[in-house]
């Protein structure tokens, strides 16, 4: 059935791009794609395109970037469309219900979580930070709740030990564009037989802050391997060192335990590893305030770092 449905697409982060370019590879182009409204760069005055909307500009989609869908002409211009399905992934907005009436088959969306598990904003970043061995992406149809909807489609993955939040973007992205075109081909018989979810089940993702990046050394090493990992690359983590705040780019969890006070130095050679509140944590790559990301051997030079050194708790 391919190229017989009128899809409108809404999302905005790179995300997004996996699953929107495997709708135009696979004859599903969109008749026209919403995004976030572009931002300003403060310093520059150079104005930000979403992904999404420079993926649609090389891709001549139409483009729509409405501020509310509480001005009644905004749901107007998505009626004039008409179109047969809502393909929502991270778009940024909860869409009423006017909205969500529109379409024949009305909205999917593509979640990176295995639901009712890891609603909300950061549940790719939450899995990790939490020590999950599971996860995977579920196709769902949207109503007016946060994530609430009936699941058309899950699929599931093992999420590696040493795995980062940037690594499981790209490969749940992935999936979920293989998830997405499997449902499209099978469209109104997917939607028939979907499920609703266990809501005595759902947790919540909420959205991570820059703040919960700062580490507490008193804590144990595996609790700070995930949260590095979890926060990695955005918004990321941090310490500091003889006054100065130093981003923890890559680091593991260090075999044997330690009986030195949690940020101590217990080893600087090539690398860097510290006391925690229960094991030691061995950084192999980290980045000093105004400079750029450097080996931790480097680290250990230029700054003259020594045993028994401390960072901040």
């Amino acid at each position: 059935m391919k190229n017989n449905y009128r899809i409108v697409f809404m999302g905005t982060p790179d995300f997004c791009l996996p699953a929107l370019s495997a709708m135009v590879e696979h004859g599903y182009t969109p008749v026209a794609a919403y995004t976030q409204p572009d931002k300003i760069n403060g310093r520059g005055k150079k104005i930000n395109y979403s992904p999404v909307k420079t993926f649609a500009m090389s891709h001549d989609i139409p483009i729509h970037q409405p501020l509310s869908f509480k001005d009644p002409s905004e749901v107007e211009i998505l009626k004039a469309l008409k179109p047969d399905l809502l393909v929502v992934i991270a778009y940024g907005r909860i869409l009423p219900k006017a909205v969500l009436d529109i379409p024949t088959y009305g909205a999917i969306n593509v979640h990176a979580s295995l639901l009712p598990k890891y609603r909300g904003a950061a549940p790719i970043q939450r899995v990790i930070i939490d020590g999950e061995k599971k996860t995977g992406v579920t196709i769902m149809q949207l109503d007016q709740g946060m994530d609430t909807g009936n699941i058309v489609e899950t699929v599931q993955m093992d999420i590696p030990l040493h795995m980062t939040a940037g690594e499981l973007f790209e490969a749940l992205g992935e999936m979920g564009a293989k998830a997405l075109i499997s449902v499209l081909e099978d469209l109104p018989e997917k939607l028939a037989r979907s499920t609703p979810q266990d809501h005595e089940k759902a947790t919540y993702a909420e959205k991570v802050t820059k703040e919960m990046g700062r580490i507490d050394w008193t804590k144990d090493a595996k609790t700070l391997d995930a949260l590095i990992r979890g926060m990695y690359p955005n918004p990321g983590t941090y310490t500091f060192f003889r006054g100065k705040r130093v981003k923890i780019h890559r680091a593991e969890v260090s075999d044997g335990e330690s009986k030195e006070a949690p940020g101590t130095i217990i080893s600087a050679k090539d690398s860097l590893t510290i006391a925690c509140g229960r094991g030691a944590l061995t950084i192999s790559s980290l980045q000093p305030e105004n400079h750029k990301r450097m080996a931790a051997g480097d680290f250990v030079n230029g700054y003259q770092v020594k045993v028994n050194d401390t960072f901040d708790c």
